[in-house]
């Protein structure tokens, strides 16, 4: 059979001279066209030989060109992908033994390097048909071959650490659970969320809290290596999909392992920086439960790690439902008591130090709920900050005391607590001077009581707040002074006009062994060199408001001087100017607990795991894992009234506000749910255990 190349050089003896400038043309197209690397002939004899290759072949090969003739040309194509899977070498062979024609064949170069071949070839015959191999042309298509599969890694991939996404993640989950079904064993997610990540974000920015994400993916991938999965779902969340373990001591070990390692100091930019982790477990069963069920499972540990105080592991249990059931009615049940003015202010005195005079009282809220009693603040109002309720509820407090004020004589003050949620909206110093303009309290009568936690947010928008506020005519005090980072630099730096010295301090301060006096006494000294006041918390004896005295306080508040009371008990102490010493009592302040609520949704005939972030009867404010988009109708089931009909209405982000279709009966929340099997263990919240106790 002639080649390529002979076909070019001979022709028929008639038309030999002729033919020849043409054959010269056609064959310098071939050599231009096989120098261009953007294609090359080859064809083969009868048993699939090469009788001719491009030259540019052999040196993409790392061979002469005349080593590749009369070799097999299925040599010259690898059989698998550097990812394992099979490549088209089979058909290749088969087509070359099936004298048919084909077209874009896509094949791998046997090479170290990856090189990507897009073949065609057709069969040759001769004038009575018999069959004396192939002709054809191919293309590299390594160039694209490469993008797509770039394209393919950026899709699976975040862009900031390098993890798998949560596509890919998903994917990991979902192939996880059809293996574990398909071997009849177990499979197991953790959920990881980052302990004080949001106070370096803070405080040294946006890229120093990139760097950090960097390096917790590191040690990530160092702790689980081949055992599964890691990947970020989004902000300072990660997830861990291990396919194959589900040891409950297997799992333990890596979750410590996990939490030691997060938590060793890193080094930023010079800043050693300290962070911890809390993780969430749950494991496969051999049910039908989908890597939603599992992923709500997951986060529902997650809660409980964080809620048991953070830096440590927790394992799904059923009952954990249960309490985010509970949850969820104290969420609801908390914006009713908004709505229906279950909610109240009272006021507890604070005195001078040596005349007993009553100078001023702070407000402070409860919660009357009308079937479970008294509800502690340290209950419900972390639960309003997280739920986006602290605002309103903030508001409503400031308006209410300062009207109360307005009702004492002018020389006595009333103190507001401000949460670092609140202290954070920009349009606080605007709603501070509409209050008391409403109310007509004069600004040198109203103290605002902050915390340490208001520093952990950015700098600037601190001071700048700070100084509007102060503009007004406002006073500032710094609230819990010792129990927090104590950072002198607060005072230096912020105009306090008084630091109120914690309870914990007071208490047990006139023991022979206690050593909070010499604390007590170099804090009034600090303030006194500062021209701050200070108020002592928590004063409930004799001999605490001797020592107290002696240290040299400014004010005094407890117990001893009077609890909490009604309005028009504080109008009457107010207008008497001195307290009567009532008996010392001491009561212990409730825990603090925190409880979610998770649901379903329902939307393009999927099902996806939510977080309920509050409801009222016409809506709710939901959060999801994927950004849903607005004027979706969508089905919430959160355990009450079956699924539930809406529409969304904004959205932002993951989080999404639900139009319901139809008004939702909020008593369906207050339904008592059904009894646990015998043995199992449920966190309630005190506010449903009918303790009517209250934090002082």
């Amino acid at each position: 059979m002639a080649s390529i190349r002979n076909l070019l050089r001979t022709g028929s003896s008639s038309s030999h001279e002729e033919s020849r400038p043409s054959n010269s043309r056609a064959e310098g197209l071939i050599q231009e066209f096989e120098s261009s690397e953007k294609g090359w002939f080859w064809e083969t004899g009868r048993e699939g030989t090469l009788s001719y290759i491009s030259d540019s072949v052999a040196t993409a090969l790392g061979r002469e060109p005349a080593e590749l003739i009369d070799r097999p040309f299925t040599d010259l194509i690898s059989t698998e992908t550097a990812d394992g899977s099979a490549t088209s070498e089979r058909s290749l062979g088969f087509y070359l033994l099936s004298h048919v024609a084909f077209q874009d064949l896509i094949v791998r170069a046997k090479t170290k390097n990856e090189i990507w071949w897009s073949i065609s070839g057709r069969p040759v015959h001769d004038e009575v048909g018999r069959f004396f191999g192939y002709r054809g042309f191919a293309s590299d298509l390594t160039k694209v071959r490469q993008s797509e599969v770039e394209l393919d890694r950026l899709a699976r991939q975040d862009s900031l650490t390098g993890l798998a996404n949560r596509e890919a993640l998903r994917r990991a989950l979902d192939d996880a659970l059809v293996g574990a079904a398909r071997r009849k064993h177990r499979c197991s997610v953790f959920l990881l969320d980052l302990d004080r990540f949001k106070a370096v974000n803070d405080t040294l920015g946006h890229p120093a809290g990139d760097t950090l994400l960097r390096l917790v993916s590191l040690r990530l991938r160092d702790v689980i290596g081949k055992f599964g999965q890691v990947g970020r779902l989004g902000g300072d969340e990660f997830e861990v999909v291990l396919p194959s373990t589900s040891s409950k001591e297997d799992l333990s070990r890596l979750a410590q392992g996990i939490i030691d390692s997060l938590s060793r100091p890193y080094t930023i930019n010079g800043t050693a920086v300290s962070i911890g982790a809390s993780v969430g477990i749950v494991t496969s069963d051999y049910d039908d439960r989908t890597s939603d069920d599992l992923m709500r499972d997951a986060d529902l540990a997650l809660y409980a790690a964080k809620a048991a105080g953070k830096g440590c592991f927790r394992f799904f249990a059923p009952e954990m439902h249960e309490t985010a059931r509970e949850r969820q009615r104290m969420e609801s049940d908390l914006r009713v008591a908004l709505e229906k003015g279950q909610l109240r202010v009272v006021f507890q005195p604070s005195v001078d130090a040596s005349s007993e005079k009553v100078t001023g009282f702070e407000a402070l809220i409860r919660w009357d709920h009308p079937e479970h009693g008294a509800v502690s603040p340290a209950l419900f109002i972390p639960l309003a900050e997280e739920i986006g309720l602290i605002n309103e509820i903030g508001e409503w407090v400031l308006r209410t005391a300062c009207a109360e004020a307005t009702n004492w004589p002018p020389q006595v003050s009333v103190a507001v607590n401000m949460s670092p949620v609140q202290f954070k909206l920009p349009s606080l110093p605007s709603t501070v001077r509409a209050v008391l303009n409403e109310t007509g309290l004069a600004a040198k009568r109203l103290e605002l009581e902050i915390t340490e936690g208001v520093f952990l947010s950015n700098d600037e928008h601190v001071h700048e707040m700070i100084h509007n506020l102060k503009k007004i005519g406002v006073k500032l005090a710094l609230d819990d002074f010792g129990t927090g980072y104590s950072s002198l630099s607060y005072l230096l730096r912020v105009p306090f006009d008084k630091i109120k010295i914690d309870q914990s301090f007071v208490r047990g301060a006139s023991g022979p062994e206690s050593r909070n006096a010499a604390l007590i006494k170099a804090m009034v000294g600090l303030a006194a060199d500062l021209q701050m006041e200070t108020t002592a918390e928590g004063v409930e004896t004799q001999e605490e408001l001797m020592l107290i005295r002696n240290l040299g306080c400014s004010l005094i508040q407890g117990y001893y001087f009077g609890k909490p009371m009604p309005a028009e008990e504080a109008a009457e102490l107010a207008a008497k100017g001195a307290a009567t010493r009532p008996d010392a009592h001491l009561i212990q302040r409730e825990p603090r607990i925190r409880i979610i609520r998770a649901a379903l949704l329902h939307y393009h005939g999927r099902v996806k795991g939510a977080r309920l972030r509050n409801i009222s009867s016409g809506g709710a404010l939901v959060e999801c894992r994927d950004e849903v988009e607005v004027g979706t109708d969508i089905g919430l089931d959160f355990g009450a009234g079956g699924v539930i009909a809406g529409k969304i209405v904004w959205a932002k982000g993951t989080q999404f506000g639900v139009q319901f279709a139809e008004k939702f009966d909020l008593k369906l929340l207050q339904v008592a749910a059904a009894p646990l099997p015998k043995g199992a263990k449920v966190m309630r919240p005190n506010y449903l255990s009918g303790d009517s106790s209250q934090a002082g």
